[in-house]
């Protein structure tokens, strides 16, 4: 079964240099007295952008010493934005955002208008492969590999500014991208295991149930999304505007159905069941991650306030609108 995905990274920085470099590169606190328990609570978001912030920080202060500019950018550029894994069960979010087509579109004027983008598609192509090579590493480097839970191997090259400021960060890089790839990696599995699950299975069928009383035919809430979150067939129809008004409708109705048949609650008992489950498998990666964010955190509190308006050099062989 397809994860019904909504929420997407768009930390732009990640994305825009992909996107840019494609042509030369082929790839709530504790009260608790006790100290273990305020070390094993999970960091806060406040904490979480503080680490998020710090590694741009870093990150950006590198390339400028490589000869790179590199523009901040927030972590959530929509605060809107959600992740529903397995069907929309909030009512008011569906009815103004429906199957959050109208954030896709949102998402893809970021991409289009994001400066890092821009900056790095006016390098030259020899700028361009530095540029991939100050960001990401050298191909030439140490290259750091971790089996993922998921099976596939993930590599790294260690010598890059994003592993420059994970190592600044974090301290001992190795460590750190092991437990980053386990821990990241569990969601997927944790979301595979709760719809292979006999009791999701058995609510998604109610959930079919209701939204055929309502008129509508889907055998589970994955459908929807594929037709509604089309932006170019949205934007190109001649009824966008009905077109809207039906996503939003279709969503509102998965939302309530996704109560009233328990597919909500189940799906939010499961995936409590499988998160413990997995966590506990991985224990010690969930422990080790947690340990190096908490010293991280003391690192990035260190960090002097950055200083944007420090002017960063041009690369030296081009101008940032030459090209070869």
């Amino acid at each position: 079964m397809r994860r019904h995905r909504f929420h997407r990274h768009t930390a732009l920085i990640v994305v825009s240099m992909a996107a840019a470099l494609a042509t030369v590169s082929c790839q709530a606190p504790s009260s608790s007295t006790d100290p273990d328990a305020s070390a094993a609570r999970p960091l806060t978001e406040p904490e979480r952008q503080l680490l998020y912030d710090a590694e741009q920080q870093l990150t950006r202060s590198c390339m400028a010493a490589r000869g790179f500019r590199m523009q901040p950018v927030p972590r959530r550029p929509l605060p809107e934005d959600r992740d529903f894994p397995y069907v929309i069960d909030d009512v008011r979010w569906a009815a103004r955002h429906g199957y959050g087509s109208d954030l896709e579109v949102r998402r893809e004027r970021l991409r289009a208008t994001d400066p890092n983008s821009r900056y790095f598609a006016g390098l030259s192509q020899t700028d361009r492969r530095r540029a991939v090579a100050a960001y990401n590493g050298a191909q030439s480097a140490d290259r750091l590999e971790v089996r993922a839970p998921n099976g596939m191997t993930v590599g790294r090259i260690d010598d890059g500014c994003t592993a420059q400021a994970q190592t600044q960060l974090y301290s001992d890089l190795a460590k750190w991208f092991h437990a980053d790839v386990v821990i990241g990696a569990l969601p997927p599995l944790r979301q595979q295991k709760v719809a292979a699950d006999g009791e999701f299975k058995a609510a998604v069928k109610k959930w079919s149930a209701c939204m055929r009383g309502r008129g509508m035919n889907y055998s589970d809430p994955y459908q929807p999304r594929d037709a509604f979150n089309d932006t170019t067939k949205a934007t190109a129809a001649k009824d966008g505007d009905a077109r809207r008004r039906k996503e939003v409708r279709t969503a509102v109705a998965e939302a309530e159905c996704a109560h009233d048949s328990g597919l909500s609650a189940t799906a939010r008992r499961l995936d409590r069941h499988y998160d413990a489950q997995l966590r506990n498998r991985y224990r010690a990666e969930v422990r080790s991650k947690l340990r190096l964010e908490r010293a991280a955190l003391q690192r990035a509190r260190a960090l002097p306030p950055a200083d944007r308006s420090t002017p960063i050099p041009t690369p030296s062989t081009s101008t940032s609108t030459s090209k070869e």
